[in-house]
């Protein structure tokens, strides 16, 4: 008999939101972090090294990434 494959891997949905920061010119490539419509991550959710990217992304805005932005849609 064989296994559904959502009981064997569950299929993250994608996020309704996204928390998006932009880099500034001359900066890296864009962060995204799943978040619901106010902006808020659920920092539990996240693995290390994405949690770690989101404290670094949030400390260096204005230097490195404008201000974050909530967006509908897909975590790039």
């Amino acid at each position: 008999m064989m296994d559904e494959p959502s009981m064997k891997h569950p299929q993250k949905s994608p996020p309704a939101f996204v928390l998006r920061f932009d880099p500034l010119p001359g900066a890296g490539p864009a962060l995204s972090f799943p978040c619901d419509a106010a902006g808020r991550v659920d920092l539990d959710s996240l693995g290390e090294r994405a949690r770690c990217n989101y404290f670094y992304a949030r400390t260096v805005i204005g230097r490195e990434f404008a201000m974050p932005a909530v967006q509908p849609g897909t975590l790039q």
